[in-house]
């Protein structure tokens, strides 16, 4: 035992992690220590020549902090005069690339637990082209002379070449684009042009001060620029587009040696904020980063093959990389065993980098992999269908919560069930249908709302709402932008008034108000402890009482969805009304609405141990029934609360409010319900 133990010791270790790190535009014209000598970068490890890497180090061993760490270049190429710098107000450090090749950077870190040094490789390359564009012959060097040959990168190439990056630049000095167009524009929607710094690496920049083009004699925008430039300059062309290389890397290494670690596939949204990060315009990069998806919430786990890409994989909505799998490819990719490799939720999560005919198409799903865990098809969720894929609760309710054995703090619904509350399906029912909402009928769902542009510079909610970072609020400010067309004039979410008090607390208020304290009563209608605790042990003992498990499962789905109403109000309220009625022993008797108020006589009659109750509700009502003996003392209460109008049924178990059976004898039960008062006798006999 003690050999086990010394063991276990040893594995407490720090293991750095090397992280080349993105400068976009506004965090360079932002950070002071990286002006004036320093460029935007991608933070891939494959770099245009004679720009700057930056590097950080991470701990992913164990959880003890980095108290000292160093760096050294092992290994650069002939002739390279690269030193290391350090950035201390950031923890990084930067080298400047001067030679293409290969370039081993070693860190040593220290923390409480030990030292432990590993290395990066960073590629430092010319740019080739992207060759075969606009019907210009792929030359070698250029990307699509040794690709062209392998059909999937055709296929590729093919959604590339219509896609709205390929075709950027050409709409730019075209008739697309626009009197202000300039150099500066040029620097994201061409091949290497140089960012900031001067950098002779064969980018789009330098091939055109090599053929002899200049904007000065060109511009403005006109019809005929993008034919002229091709015909008179087709080497040019091949760079004057966003091709293979502003997200791949630099690839004169990859094609000189073939080496395929001198090229990168980024599945980090890094490349994407290079361009997609500068103020005020271009800011898609700076709303995710205000996003809960630019936070991963956990590290990638090691899962058995078989079940991988299906809802038993966690990795499959948890990193981006791992979720291609599952939504598009049912591709097996290496798992993210620890924070460091782990891929957030970022740009080439939801959209083909590839494109297509849109400026940034959406991924397509794999056949089937749009429904919920019980089968239910998402399909016409328009574009919100990618967000549905994960914010779904992962498991049947019809056949999870029927299963006996196991049970835990952690049984129930997935996290976040969105896409099963908007889309009306997945709550457990009673022996009737759920009559569900209408937000679901938005053309694009989830995206129709979340993604709603909000208001435009200048103003503190700018990028913190709607749009990608999907927030609906912002302090107190709520996006309501997205309801307008079909609730104009609401400025907040406490617009949107119920209907009634579903709550019960004497006051009609906002729809999430009401939700929320109707939670609050199934909370309490269950076993729990504390003030709004659910203790689901007991729910775990009670295996036989299905009912009581449909009502935590209804619980835990409409408080883990988040939107307290907005998604389904109408669904929300009745499952929790519902749900409390179960949870308490009453059950609804289908869903027709009665005309009057009624209080059935008790069955069997007379009864021994328990008999039900059934009786009639024409509209909501706080009603009580309650048990009394021939004396006229109160024996038990059995309903006290605010109900919905439908038909009902309780049930007496013939025990007093303690618990206790109770003698042989004449009883009477009395519903009071507003000014309606109905008493009936019966008989216990033992």
């Amino acid at each position: 035992m003690i050999l086990v133990l010394t063991a276990g010791v040893l594995f407490s270790a720090p293991k750095p992690k090397i992280l080349p790190q993105l400068v976009t535009p506004d965090v360079l014209k932002y950070t002071p220590v990286l002006v004036p000598d320093s460029c935007v970068t991608t933070g891939l490890s494959v770099v245009a020549n004679k720009t700057y890497v930056y590097l950080s180090v991470m701990n992913i061993g164990d959880t003890s902090t980095i108290q000292s760490s160093t760096y050294t270049l092992d290994s650069k190429p002939s002739g390279s005069n690269a030193t290391i710098s350090t950035i201390p107000s950031l923890g990084w450090v930067k080298f400047r690339t001067d030679v293409v090749g290969q370039y081993i950077v070693r860190t040593s870190i220290t923390t409480s637990t030990g030292t432990k040094d590993t290395t990066i490789k960073i590629t430092s390359a010319n740019y080739v082209g992207v060759g075969n564009y606009e019907n210009v012959p792929a030359t070698y060097p250029n990307c699509m002379s040794c690709h062209a040959t392998w059909s999937n990168f055709q296929t590729i190439f093919n959604k590339w070449k219509v896609s709205g990056h390929a075709t950027r630049f050409k709409r730019d000095i075209d008739s697309g684009g626009t009197a202000g167009f300039s150099t500066s524009c040029m620097k994201c929607h061409t091949t290497g042009y140089d960012h900031n710094q001067y950098a002779d690496n064969h980018g789009f920049d330098d091939v055109a001060r090599q053929v002899g083009w200049s904007w000065t004699t060109w511009g403005p925008p006109k019809k005929g620029n993008w034919d002229s430039l091709v015909n008179k300059y087709p080497t040019l062309s091949q760079f004057a587009t966003i091709g293979c290389e502003s997200c791949h890397g630099a690839g004169s290494q990859h094609a000189s040696t073939g080496d395929t670690t001198a090229i990168e596939i980024p599945y980090k949204p890094n490349v994407c904020g290079k361009c997609h990060e500068s103020y005020w315009r271009h800011t898609v990069y700076t709303q995710w980063r205000a996003s809960l998806h630019s936070n991963p919430v956990m590290e990638g786990r090691t899962v058995a093959d078989s079940l991988r890409n299906n809802l038993n994989d966690c990795n499959r909505c948890h990193d981006g990389r791992d979720f291609l799998g599952y939504y598009s490819y049912n591709r097996k990719d290496p798992i993210a065993l620890n924070k460091g490799d782990q891929t957030p939720i970022g740009c080439q999560t939801c959209h083909d980098p590839h494109g297509g005919s849109g400026e940034h198409q959406l991924r397509v799903p794999a056949t089937g992999s749009d429904t919920l865990a019980n089968g239910v098809s998402y399909t016409a969720a328009g574009n919100g269908k990618i967000c549905m894929s994960c914010h779904s609760a992962r498991k049947n309710a019809a056949t999870f919560i029927t299963v006996r054995g196991s049970f835990s703090s952690t049984w129930g619904p997935h996290e976040n069930p969105q896409g099963d509350v908007l889309w009306g399906s997945n709550l457990a029912t009673f022996g009737f249908p759920w009559i569900s909402g209408s937000h679901k009928n938005n053309p694009d769902a989830c995206v129709s709302c979340h993604m709603a542009a909000t208001t435009d510079t200048g103003t503190v909610t700018y990028n913190k709402v709607g749009l990608h970072s999907m927030n609906m609020t912002y302090g107190t400010y709520e996006n309501v932008k997205g309801c307008l067309n079909c609730h104009p004039g609401v400025t907040s979410f406490d617009d949107f008034v119920a209907p009634q008090d579903f709550d019960g607390n004497g006051l009609i208020e906002s729809w999430q108000k009401e939700v929320k304290g109707c939670i609050s009563k199934l909370g309490h209608a269950l076993p729990h402890t504390g003030y709004d605790t659910v203790n689901w042990i007991p729910i775990a003992r009670d295996s036989n009482n299905i009912n009581l498990r449909k009502a935590y499962w209804n619980y835990l789905m409409i408080t883990k969805d988040g939107s307290y109403g907005i998604h389904n109000p109408f669904l929300a309220v009745q499952v929790l009304l519902t749900s409390i009625n179960y949870a308490v022993g009453i059950s609804q008797n289908g869903t027709e609405i009665p005309k009057a108020f009624e209080l059935s006589q008790n069955y069997p009659n007379p009864f021994n141990p328990s008999t039900k109750i059934d009786f009639s509700l024409p509209r909501a009502e706080n009603i009580s029934i309650k048990i009394y003996d021939m004396t006229g003392r109160e024996i038990k209460s059995l309903v006290d609360m605010r109900m919905q109008p439908g038909k009902y049924s309780t049930e007496w178990l013939g025990t007093d409010g303690n618990g206790r059976q109770v003698s042989s004898g004449v009883y009477f039960y009395r519903l009071v319900a507003g000014g309606n008062v109905i008493t009936k006798k019966m008989i216990l006999i033992k």
